[in-house]
């Protein structure tokens, strides 16, 4: 039975407006200063991956799914939340950043050294599905994300009015996309349907390139 807890996210919280300009200044300092955190078990070389998306896709949810298997209580990133997630014996820092429109200019600040992004869709939400592609293209077209892997999490396949993955892969224009090794799920964060076969998918891919 899916057991739901309450955790407080690691991260930054909300900031007075007056320091907001502090906040812009030390989102872009901690991810440089985060970039080398850990080694993993390829090396000395760092397994570092984005959860990216829209705000309210299920990107919180997830992680923490990935990192204790149960549904946490979460509240909206501000900032980041970033944790070490163990998966098949082998251990990744994850960052989850926040997906509101005042957020987005500052994911990448974060692309350095980056192996894979996550990238999280809200399947029921198609009224935005557009917002999504068009966040998704601009990070493509980052240097710094070239050589990235791209797992997309067509989230939210509970919902009746969820798109398929295929209609979803569609609307992003993922079928374009030349020269990136990307894949597609179906998966419900909340219920963590589709996880274990994108995580598979992803480290798998990770070693084949090692």
């Amino acid at each position: 039975m899916t057991r739901a807890a309450t955790r407080q996210p690691r991260g930054r919280g909300a900031q007075p407006p007056q320091h907001r300009r502090h906040q812009d200044r030390s989102l872009f300092e901690m991810g440089g200063f985060f970039s080398n955190l850990f080694s993993g078990l390829f090396g000395t070389r760092e397994m570092r991956i984005l959860i990216l998306g829209l705000d309210g896709a299920g990107k919180t949810t997830i992680l923490y799914r990935l990192q204790v298997g149960e549904v946490v209580t979460t509240i909206p990133t501000i900032g980041f939340n970033v944790e070490t997630v163990t998966y098949k014996n082998l251990r990744f820092q994850v960052w989850d950043l926040g997906g509101q429109t005042s957020i987005r200019p500052y994911w990448r600040c974060y692309y350095s050294n980056t192996d894979a992004v996550i990238y999280v869709v809200d399947s029921s939400d198609r009224d935005r599905m557009g917002i999504s592609k068009s966040e998704l293209v601009a990070m493509l077209e980052e240097e710094e994300l070239k050589k990235a892997i791209l797992v997309v999490f067509a989230n939210k396949q509970d919902m009746e009015q969820a798109m398929t993955p295929t209609e979803v892969a569609n609307a992003l224009g993922l079928p374009a996309l030349k020269d990136r090794k990307w894949q597609i799920f179906k998966t419900s964060a909340t219920k963590g349907t589709g996880l274990d076969e994108a995580m598979e998918w992803l480290v798998e891919s990770l070693k084949s390139r090692q």
